[in-house]
């Protein structure tokens, strides 16, 4: 977040995708924070949204505070560890859907960029090809209109803010991106970010499960 951020966090009712006796998976808003901030006054967040409704609730992996989109949660100790091995292990597979700035040359391609966090400018991450760490993405056109291009992404790995500086990278910043898009590109009501599909495997059946939530934007 950048450091006059002001949160203000939707009001609105959960989202709940799906759930059983050991996973919860819901539809994050944009605006509203994964887990609790650390200032004053930013305590509303997703997960303690969850656990006033479900006490045993428990968080396994975040979204950015702009973006919207699938989130899965554990109901049991276990659970959370074996998500959070599916995570680790890049085993869970993701697709995120992005407007962009600009319209970008080709129909699909491949990011191999190390990030690494831009210390001075935090919470900016910045490529460094001496101090980063590997990140990959996929890319896919899936539609254009003028000035801008929608686009499916396959993020291989899980840097902080892995997408937004990547498609930055490419000269396509995504659209209403506070921290990273400037000009006519930062002017847009939300970040155009939206955590599409989430595939990985069940803790209790092992079978691989997959969950979506349609963008909003």
């Amino acid at each position: 977040m950048i450091p006059d951020f002001t949160y203000r966090p939707p009001d609105v009712p959960l989202d709940i995708l799906y759930q059983d006796d050991l996973i919860l998976v819901a539809n994050k808003p944009a605006g509203l924070l994964s887990v609790p901030g650390k200032l004053a006054g930013r305590e509303d967040c997703l997960v303690s949204r969850l656990q006033a409704a479900q006490w045993n609730t428990l968080l396994v992996h975040r979204l950015d505070c702009d973006t919207s989109g699938v989130m899965i949660f554990a109901k049991t100790k276990a659970a959370q560890g074996f998500l959070g091995q599916e995570f680790e292990q890049r085993r869970a597979k993701k697709t995120y859907i992005a407007r962009v700035a600009g319209e970008i040359a080709g129909e699909a391609g491949h990011i191999d960029l190390p990030l690494c966090a831009d210390w001075p400018n935090r919470p900016r991450q910045m490529v460094s090809h001496e101090h980063g760490r590997p990140a990959q993405t996929d890319w896919q056109v899936i539609g254009r209109a003028p000035g801008e291009t929608r686009m499916r992404l396959f993020p291989k790995t899980g840097r902080s803010h892995q997408l937004r500086v990547h498609m930055l990278a490419l000269g396509h910043p995504i659209l209403g991106d506070p921290i990273y898009a400037t000009g006519p590109a930062r002017d847009f009501p939300r970040l155009m970010l939206h955590a599409e599909t989430l595939g990985l495997h069940h803790p209790g059946t092992g079978q691989m499960v997959e969950f979506s939530a349609p963008w909003p934007f």
